[in-house]
């Protein structure tokens, strides 16, 4: 059986500056998950079906985000493997980050490698050594089978097909464990090569996916012919024999320029769905990715959009575009109901355009994926009210919000009367009931006069709520 994994981002000043640019070079990519068969039971966990439909608010080190690979491991915790920064920032290799309370709080966990592997330099850089070299690594994919876990990554001359993905594989994903390393295995597949009977094609943005009689495909492709399907064979994780010569062609834009990529194909309730990306990515606020998706009873398609149009003929029915402050949403992989994707947000305005991680937990009505597109700030209703307490007793705080997502809420203190706030010990809460509330369990260990207040977040904003106050009475007043 195969483990269950989803697909569900505050960086230094230099990371923030590579991040920037990265909106401009960086071309996008998708991952892909282990998936249950068609007419099976989706692989299930609490931490992701029990999670409200609609936008799913982050808080935390969620940004620069390109890609999510997201993988919900055996303990819970909640891992995301993205794009590496450009500029060979930090290595520019595969960047890793995690979430302990079911996705809502992120951190960031450093890189799967220091560097980027010596043969794909050797690789780039050609016979006369002159080639140019890529900035980072593109389009993480994490599978496990057999109780390995298989890492596919791309490297890319920026703007051409000439490109790699390969792979690398891992007994745990736990950093913390000593039988922790991620062994590079070597190119997997590449470009410019023919495809499918002479057509050409572009070797990144794999997404695997295995169909039900257990054969293992990678779905394949960026812009020229657009998204193509391969064999793959275990345990290698590496092409079949005849691979690109059987590939299968998935979605043609039948446009100009062909805008089409980040293939993703997740089953459900006996369909597998096939998500792509249509237009441009990687251009900060003037991004106008969008995600489309159609579905085929077979693995190998034909995959036909809600009006019945054929992807490999122009179809796909768009089911996420830019709203609000969510700007060319993209990159997309989808687990256990679960759409992550990155955007860029129009909210910041410290860095207008940041690429930032997203989550939204589909709905499906008539047999199709369903997001909410509601793009409302967030707003504090009510709350939070000065609070009294004698001794060493608990101190309750509650703040009422309202706004698209659900907004999330953390808390800061101030020991100085508001001339400074330091962020609270209390967890991050998504307010999917309206309400979030923090308790000071021993309140007499609190400066007299401390003041809290809330900070309530969501992809469209955040604000602060007034403060309130804490008073301590001790014995004897």
């Amino acid at each position: 059986m195969h483990s269950s994994i989803r697909r569900v981002r505050a960086a230094t000043a230099g990371a923030l500056a590579a991040a920037l640019l990265a909106t401009s070079l960086v071309a996008a990519a998708t991952v892909g998950t282990a998936t249950a068969q068609p007419g099976a039971a989706e692989p299930g966990r609490p931490a992701a079906s029990s999670l409200p439909t609609g936008g799913l608010s982050v808080t935390g080190e969620t940004a620069p985000v390109h890609d999510p690979a997201l993988v919900v491991d055996d303990d819970g915790t909640w891992r995301v493997y993205t794009t590496g920064l450009v500029n060979r920032e930090n290595g520019g290799t595969v960047q890793m980050w995690s979430s302990h309370d079911e996705g809502v709080t992120w951190a960031y966990d450093g890189t799967v490698w220091d560097e980027i592997p010596a043969w794909i330099d050797e690789r780039f850089a050609g016979p006369d050594g002159q080639g140019t070299l890529p900035d980072n690594l593109w389009a993480p994919e994490v599978y496990e089978h057999d109780g390995t876990y298989y890492l596919y990554y791309s490297a890319s001359r920026f703007g051409t097909n000439t490109s790699v993905t390969a792979l690398a594989t891992n007994t745990t994903l736990d950093p913390d464990d000593p039988e922790y390393e991620w062994v590079d295995r070597g190119p997997v597949i590449s470009s410019p090569h023919d495809i499918a009977g002479g057509k050409s094609f572009n070797a990144i943005d794999a997404g695997i996916v295995e169909g039900a009689d257990g054969t293992p495909y990678m779905a394949i492709g960026s812009y020229w012919y657009g998204i193509f399907l391969v064999e793959l064979e275990w345990p290698s994780g590496k092409l079949a024999d005849g691979a690109l010569e059987n590939a299968t062609h998935l979605v043609d834009r039948m446009m100009p320029g062909n805008p089409v990529e980040a293939p993703y194909v997740y089953a459900h309730d006996g369909w597998y769905y096939l998500f792509v990306s249509f237009d441009a990515c990687c251009q900060g606020l003037d991004s106008t990715y969008r995600v489309a998706v159609g579905r085929s009873r077979d693995v190998a398609g034909p995959y036909l959009d809600a009006d019945g149009r054929d992807m490999a003929d122009g179809g796909g029915t768009v089911i996420l575009r830019s709203h609000g402050a969510v700007v060319g949403p993209g990159g997309q992989s989808v687990s256990d109901g679960v759409l992550a994707f990155h955007y860029y947000d129009g909210a910041n305005a410290e860095i207008p355009g940041f690429p930032t991680l997203g989550l939204q937990r589909l709905d499906w009505r008539d047999g199709w994926p369903v997001v909410d597109q509601s793009a409302e700030a967030p707003v504090v209703a009510g709350g939070p009210r000065d609070v009294t307490v004698r001794g060493n007793r608990p101190a309750g705080f509650e703040v009422r919000v309202e706004g698209a997502p659900a907004p999330v809420v953390t808390w800061e203190t101030s020991d100085d009367d508001g001339a400074s706030w330091s962020a609270a010990p209390a967890a991050a809460t998504r307010a999917t009931d309206g309400a979030a509330s923090w308790t000071i369990k021993h309140a007499g260990r609190q400066p007299d006069g401390l003041l809290v207040r809330a900070v309530v977040a969501n992809a469209h904003g955040e604000v602060r709520s007034e403060p309130a106050r804490l008073d301590v009475v001790h014995r004897g007043r």
